[in-house]
């Protein structure tokens, strides 16, 4: 292989899958320097990653259809890479790599192959690997690297943290509550989030509420505020994708359900309590968070598939109506606490 590769890497969505690309660019662009880096990318995940340096997005939107592969692909017929990193395994994704030139067709082990996956790769990663992001990390390895360490450097603006600064003042500790995944059975309900987020302001913590521009996250809110006590910054649907990566930031926890928001905080360094049970949190939980986060996949899946969740195929979702009600708002709130016990006393205005 040349020492200064042309790659391309694939993988469209969604957001908090593409930061779990990013430690593998960071690695192949540490270990190979001046390899040249396309990268086949939604176009939501796109402007979230907005600016990652050295790194050619060439952006597929999964609404155009047939007619938009057909275009990529005339776009980068004339630029054959070196290799391809499929890293996604969904049909439309195993579809378009399809019509992208590669010597290298490096792809998933035989295992987590689904979807005519092993039609366009010709090459896979060795099996192993629980968590998403080590699982992408094994990409490196075919090249004659391997991911070392972890790390993102989120690329975001003096502006964009200016503006978080902005809403979530300075000398509070925040909860940032996400309230919303956008698989509505892997949400909590309104009263729970709005127990434990009136617990919080108890503790002397601030609340805020993010989220995007849906009805059902708009819809999610102001069931939460109807339903709390005390008072939460509303700010659901007034960010744009950069200015999310700063109030996660900026934020001293985030509480959420598996969803784009929890990678994004692990991303930036900010501690998570997850609330899973529809997915498995050692394959898709916050990476650095797991000793905060709640995990009730293995109870769902003895309840709605009479089986243990260890006896699922990697990725396997419980998504049934009822399964997150098996996370109780006593056992978040002791999570919380011990969390909030850890936090160093705010110096003194």
């Amino acid at each position: 292989m040349s020492q200064t590769p042309s790659i391309c890497l694939l993988r469209l969505s969604a957001l908090g899958d593409a930061t779990h690309v990013v430690p593998v660019v960071r690695t192949l662009q540490r270990q190979l320097p001046g390899c040249r880096l396309t990268w086949v990318i939604g176009p939501g995940e796109a402007k979230l990653l907005a600016g990652l340096e050295d790194v050619r997005f060439v952006v597929y939107d999964k609404r155009s259809g047939l007619s938009g592969m057909r275009a990529l692909w005339r776009e980068l017929r004339k630029e054959p890479f070196d290799v391809l990193l499929q890293m996604q395994l969904a049909a439309r994704a195993n579809l378009l790599a399809a019509g992208i030139r590669a010597r290298r067709r490096i792809g998933y082990d035989r295992a987590r192959s689904k979807e005519g996956h092993g039609l366009v790769v010709n090459e896979r990663i060795d099996p192993g690997g629980q968590h998403v992001l080590d699982v992408l990390g094994r990409f490196c390895e075919p090249l004659g690297v391997r991911q070392d360490r972890v790390e993102w450097n989120l690329p975001l603006a003096a502006a964009e943290r200016e503006w978080a600064a902005g809403h979530l003042a300075p000398g509070r500790r925040w909860l940032l509550v996400s309230p919303c995944s956008s698989h509505r059975l892997r949400n909590w309900s309104a009263e729970r989030y709005a127990a434990v987020a009136d617990h919080a302001v108890s503790r002397g913590w601030s609340v805020a509420i993010c989220g995007g521009r849906s009805e059902l996250e708009r819809v999610t809110t102001d069931a939460i505020l109807a339903a709390m006590s005390q008072p939460a910054l509303d700010l659901v649907g007034r960010d744009t994708l950069k200015q999310l990566i700063a109030l996660l930031e900026r934020a001293d926890a985030v509480m959420a359900p598996d969803s784009g928001p929890v990678h994004i905080a692990n991303a930036v360094g900010t501690p998570v309590l997850g609330l899973y049970a529809c997915t498995d949190p050692t394959r898709s939980g916050p990476y650095s968070s797991l000793e905060w986060t709640i995990d009730r996949y293995d109870a769902a899946a003895r309840r709605f598939l009479g089986k243990p969740g260890s006896a699922l195929r990697w990725g396997k979702r419980v998504e049934f109506e009822g399964a997150m009600d098996l996370i109780a708002v006593e056992e978040v709130i002791e999570r919380f606490d011990a969390f909030a016990a850890t936090q160093a006393p705010l110096p003194a205005p």
